[in-house]
């Protein structure tokens, strides 16, 4: 019988590092709800929803009992962290994240993966560093702020109800996946 004692968890952490590879592998383990919030905040042809849509989808999609969140939407931040009761930082250092984004891309790219609403990347956007669209470029910007902005947000007193599960490299991720949910057969999941 599975004994995990959360019913509403987040996921956050800079792009590659996991989120939503995890938060989809806790919501199938632990008999939750997935919400990815990319696929709520994606229009087909890359088009960002307005606020107000992205909010209301989010509020509908939180309005379950069980729940497992991935991503840092600043805009929806609050509605999700005020319902949820942990929040798991992927932490991990800047080499395996911008490694798993490189790899990531090139396998979107060549397999034409379908994301959200019909939306497939780019290879090539992404190579161009200075361009918004990069992901790249998004990793450079918000890298170390995020470093430097969930302790900040952690210690705010409308968050102290959470629970802060820190994780600072994958393999510290998965034995405490392991731990939590022991793999049936006795290998690592």
């Amino acid at each position: 019988m599975n004994t995990f004692p959360y019913r509403r968890i987040v996921v956050v952490g800079t792009t590659s590092s996991g989120k939503s590879t995890l938060a989809e592998r806790l919501a199938q383990k632990a008999s939750l709800d997935f919400i990815e919030l990319d696929a709520l905040h994606w229009e087909p042809n890359w088009v960002e929803a307005l606020n107000e849509v992205f909010c209301e989808r989010v509020k509908k999609a939180i309005a379950s009992e069980a729940w497992v969140v991935a991503g840092n939407y600043q805009v929806v931040r609050d509605m999700i962290w005020q319902k949820a009761e942990a929040i798991i930082w992927l932490d991990y250092p800047f080499h395996i994240v911008f490694w798993r984004l490189l790899k990531r891309t090139i396998r979107r790219a060549v397999t034409r993966e379908e994301l959200w609403n019909g939306n497939r990347e780019s290879f090539w956007g992404h190579l161009k560093l200075w361009s918004e669209e990069s992901l790249f470029h998004w990793l450079f910007k918000t890298y170390w702020r995020r470093k430097r902005e969930y302790p900040m947000l952690f210690s705010f007193p409308e968050n102290a109800h959470l629970k802060i599960i820190h994780f600072k490299y994958p393999k510290e991720t998965e034995e405490w996946l392991n731990d939590i949910f022991p793999p049936k057969d006795g290998s690592q999941t």
